[in-house]
């Protein structure tokens, strides 16, 4: 059995990496640490069998945590994972993995050094849009894609809001949801990143210096395109995914079904309504088709047992920090293309 301690009981604490460890099988939610007395009063009710820390300090001397799991600000990411990889312990951290790639290579480092695992809080590839456009592709209905834009275009101040409306502390709008994007993206596409492009719009829409738009464009080596926008001051809808092949075109709307059923205490009663499922217009069998895709089921659940079978049994990591130094680099050149205004080239 592992023991897993989580640091952080903020929105991503309590709902995501609380939640979840409670489903896996092979894991148990053995701490909790959080600096605010109210929330550890909060975690002492949801888990009473749980203990509960003060501080990351606290934790990391207790011999019986074996995992430590960050939900903490992205700018001590790295801060604390090498902390408690040094103590012995395994670690996730929440996405973003950390703010830059020379963060995330100490943080590898670490986990060689210490001989511990280290993984990133990437639950969306088993999203249920991604996995529907992942098969549409894999099925040959859209021939060969060249063209992806996906986009998560909202009207509302950033999720959780505190720290995440703080450009020290989350790193900008960028290091949120398009952390997400861009492993999606990396895994989709058997090419490497050849250059990025990155722009950035700000206001004092919401008393907030991380920016209320920002637009990525990432161009592989096989000449694909893959735009990803987000906005926290959008208020007209646009696909979440637009996939253009030689041989068919996919549209979709809707996010994954799974984050309000997790949050109202239950991700199994996840349900997508008809209106979001995939679309898609295809000439791939010689006629033109129009084909009303049903949602490819993936389960958040899957990330934290994949965890507990590779700590107890040697199981095949998913999610593995050297894919997500990938996503890093991405990043590190979206910040540089982003201050200069020019398009910035992957080595």
């Amino acid at each position: 059995m592992v023991n897993a301690a989580v640091v952080g009981y903020g929105a991503a604490g309590r709902y995501y990496h609380s939640y979840l460890i409670g489903l896996a099988s092979g894991i148990d939610l053995y701490a909790i640490a959080t600096r605010d007395p109210e929330r550890r009063r909060q975690a002492a009710k949801h888990y009473s069998e749980a203990r509960i820390y003060e501080s990351i300090d606290q934790l990391i001397f207790d011999d019986k945590v074996d995992l430590v799991v960050l939900a903490t600000p992205h700018n001590v990411h790295a801060e604390l994972a090498i902390k408690a990889m040094k103590a012995g312990k395994h670690v996730v951290t929440d996405k973003i993995m950390c703010l830059n790639a020379l963060e995330a290579e100490k943080m590898i480092a670490s986990s060689e050094q210490n001989n511990v695992l280290l993984s990133i809080f990437h639950n969306r590839r088993w999203d249920w849009d991604y996995l529907t456009v992942k098969k549409v592709i894999d099925d040959g209905l859209l021939g060969n894609p060249y063209l992806y834009q996906v986009s998560i275009m909202q009207y509302d101040r950033p999720r959780g809001w505190g720290w995440r409306g703080s450009k020290i502390q989350s790193g900008g709008i960028l290091f949120d949801w398009p952390s997400h994007l861009v492993d999606q993206a990396l895994q989709l596409i058997d090419s490497p990143v050849r250059t990025v492009y990155c722009d950035i719009y700000y206001t004092d829409q919401w008393d907030i210096d991380i920016g209320n738009y920002a637009n990525l464009i990432m161009t592989y080596q096989n000449d694909v395109r893959y735009q990803i926008e987000i906005s926290n001051l959008a208020k007209s809808p646009k696909p979440r995914w637009y996939v253009q092949g030689n041989l068919g075109g996919l549209v979709k709307f809707g996010l994954d079904p799974q984050d309000l059923a997790m949050k109202a205490g239950n991700i199994d009663a996840a349900e997508q309504t008809p209106e979001n499922y995939a679309n898609v217009i295809t000439v791939a069998s010689g006629n033109e088709e129009k084909i009303v895709v049903e949602p490819v089921c993936g389960s958040w659940k899957s990330y934290y047992q994949n965890i507990a079978d590779v700590l107890n049994y040697g199981k095949e990591l998913v999610v593995t920090p050297a894919q997500i130094l990938e996503v890093m680099r991405v990043f590190d050149a979206a910040m540089k293309s982003s201050e200069t205004g020019e398009v910035a080239r992957l080595s």
